[in-house]
């Protein structure tokens, strides 16, 4: 009748009998019957393979397929095709966990370049592979920081760091038993008297920065980590992946820890992913890092071989002294972005970069000349801006909606952010530009 259902009916009543029971119904008899549900469940009919076809495509139907200049954490960078016919090999689509190395030689070896890859990216010494995503990582970096700091109570947070990121990072800190107080903004950067200030209080771990931060500014952090490194906490700096291939790094800002997001490294948009966070590192907080590390290692053949290391860490070897509970890996997309990354190159992702740089500039000239807009920052940005708006926002992005264009993403009232990737053309710019300018 089940079919679906992998136990026998024999099974069924060996384990019910081993349970104390006679029936299933017997089995949930605690449950009380006023909130059991007695209707008929809303399931269609059985449909063939076409049909089921047909209905899923109906579905994809119903989204608007607009071309994107929206940003604030995922974009719409280029995927070179080759990718997710690579990673749709049995070996790496059907690939769990590499727990036993012998057999998982060819999983170990690209978390192993994944690793190396970010690692080089960021200015770091180390890098994991276990990060969901770049508001998990930083919240994890979070915790890593507490957990490196003697008699600390809080982490400090500029409020230049994307507001959806500091939910998680709040969220994971009430039940991790520390406080986070945030930095005031000035002028769209974080104010650095202010962070001076809450250091000199003491008893912070570390200070969380963003570069690019929320509203797209490339902040200069001279003499930042000199600051947080005096009150002895560290410096935690989130960025997206793909702007680190023009950007200063992390660790050329002094970082201690680097952590962000990797969907800009091709990964599709998906409408909201999955997508992968990074976590680097200085050596000396090897051993305070969350997650999986790959490393190199000889056979007793003298071959080279990869293996997890440092497992004693993780949740499944030592859970009650876990430094974390990040236990599942995303490698399959670390997979995705280390593909990305080894087809482009160094120059490949550089003069992507620079593609959106050179966009991202020449609409915010096209939309100063409009009339319309206004500045909503003086400060350099990399290809992500904010912009004053004359008019009404929401009826502005309704109307270029409608003509097939996700117009960036509404701040406040009157402001607007846009970003623009190596994939957005001189006339989808242009065409933006006329849509913004009427009304």
């Amino acid at each position: 009748m089940f079919k679906y259902f992998p136990h026998t009916e024999e099974e069924i009543k060996e384990m019910l009998k081993v349970a104390g029971v006679n029936s299933i119904k017997e089995l949930y008899a605690d449950v009380p019957e006023s909130i059991r549900f007695k209707g008929d469940y809303n399931i269609p009919e059985a449909k063939s393979e076409i049909e089921l076809r047909q209905l899923l495509e109906s579905f994809g139907l119903l989204n608007d397929q607009l071309i994107s200049f929206a940003g604030v954490g995922v974009y719409d960078h280029y995927t070179p095709s080759v990718i997710p016919n690579i990673i749709s090999r049995s070996e790496f689509l059907t690939s769990y966990t590499p727990y036993q190395a012998e057999i998982s030689q060819g999983t170990l070896h690209y978390i192993f370049e994944y690793q190396s890859m970010m690692a080089e990216l960021t200015g770091m010494d180390i890098s994991n592979a276990s990060m969901y995503d770049g508001t998990t990582a930083t919240a994890e970096a979070a915790i890593m920081a507490m957990s490196a700091g003697k008699k600390c109570t809080k982490v400090l947070a500029s409020r230049t760091v994307d507001p959806k990121t500091m939910l998680v990072v709040e969220t994971y800190a009430k039940y991790h038993g520390f406080d986070v107080e945030m930095i005031d903004e000035k002028d769209g950067v974080t104010d650095c008297e202010d962070m001076r200030r809450r250091l000199s209080e003491g008893g912070v771990a570390g200070v969380i920065l963003q570069m690019p931060n929320y509203y797209g500014i490339v902040e200069d952090y001279t003499g930042f980590a000199d600051d947080i490194h005096e009150s002895k906490a560290l410096m935690i700096v989130n960025s997206i992946a793909a702007d680190l291939a023009i950007l200063k790094s992390p660790g050329e800002w002094g970082a201690d820890i680097a952590v962000g997001d990797g969907q800009s490294l091709g990964i599709p948009m998906s409408f909201g992913g999955p997508s992968v966070g990074y976590m680097c590192c200085k050596e000396k907080l090897l051993r305070k890092m969350p997650g999986r590390i790959v490393g190199l290692t000889q056979d007793n053949r003298g071959q080279r071989a990869f293996v997890l290391t440092l497992q004693a860490r993780e949740q499944h070897i030592r859970r009650q002294k876990a430094t974390s509970n990040i236990c599942s890996n995303e490698s399959l997309m670390a997979l995705y972005v280390t593909i990305y990354m080894s087809l482009l190159g160094k120059q490949g992702l550089k003069e992507a970069a620079e593609l959106s740089y050179a966009g991202a500039h020449y609409l915010y000239d096209q939309l100063m000349w409009t009339g319309r807009f206004s500045r909503a920052f003086d400060k350099p940005f990399f290809n992500e801006f904010c912009v004053r708006y004359d008019g009404d926002v929401d009826e502005l992005l309704s109307r270029c909606a409608a003509a097939g264009y996700l117009a960036g993403v509404k701040i406040d009232e009157h402001t607007l952010m846009l970003a623009v990737t190596e994939k957005r053309q001189k006339h989808e710019i242009d065409e933006l530009v006329e849509l913004m300018k009427e009304g």
